[in-house]
Formats: structure tokens, sequence, C-alpha cells
């Protein structure tokens, strides 16, 4: 049996988009392959994280008593118990007196109580 031209040309035709779509697929399976996935999120990240320092330097730059402003707070919120600490302490010094502080006597402790245990029953008979 004898193809026709048109049989063979079907084939040819049919062999040439096989060939296109395993190309296509071997693209694809590269492009989403774990290794490249990875190298692409890590250079995203890298970018971004390089565009967000720019940014922030610039409004730095455009911004100084600003950004200092903000530093400061910052600063101040995060030690903000120590601080507090230290202004009550400096503030106890400031109102207090010269007085000694005098020392309450010490009180003895009473001895520890003793749980005395249940007595058995007796079991002589009283005659």
């Amino acid at each position: 049996m004898k193809d026709t031209p048109e049989i063979v040309e079907a084939r040819a035709e049919a062999e040439r988009r096989r060939t296109r779509l395993m190309a296509s697929a071997e693209q694809l399976q590269e492009r989403l392959s774990p290794k490249r996935l990875t190298k692409d999120a890590w250079e995203g990240a890298k970018d971004k994280g390089a565009d967000l320092a720019e940014n922030a330097v610039d409004a730095v730059r455009s911004r100084p008593i600003a950004a200092g402003g903000t530093v400061a707070a910052i600063a101040l919120f995060l030690a903000r118990e120590p601080l507090i600490e230290l202004a009550g302490s400096l503030a106890g010094k400031l109102t207090s007196t010269k007085k000694p502080k005098t020392q309450k006597p010490k009180t003895q402790k009473a001895p520890p109580r003793t749980r005395r245990r249940p007595t058995k029953p007796s079991t002589e008979t009283v005659e």
C-alpha cells in the first residue's frame, strides 16, 4: 500500500509538531526545576532588598531630621524599661532625706508545727 502525498505531508507535519512540543516540554521542565526556582527566588529577594535599602537611604538624605527623630523614638521605645527604672531611682534619690535607714529588729520565727499522728484504738479491754 502506497501512501498518498497528503498522508506523507500530514506525517511530516505531525513529526514537526511533536518535535516542537517536546522542545517546549524540556524548556518548561528546566524553568520549573527546584534549583532554578530557588535561584530565581534568591535573585528576586536580593533585588528587592537592594531596592529597599536604596529607598531608605534616599529617604534619610531627603529628611535627615525626621529620620533622626524616628530612630530616637525607636531607641527610646526599645529601652523604655531600663529608662523607667533609672528615672525612678534618680527621683527617689532626689526626694529622699539623708537619714539613715533604720532596720527592723529581727523577729524570731515560731518553731514549725508538727502534726500528731492519730493513735490506733486500743484492742485491750478494760476490766
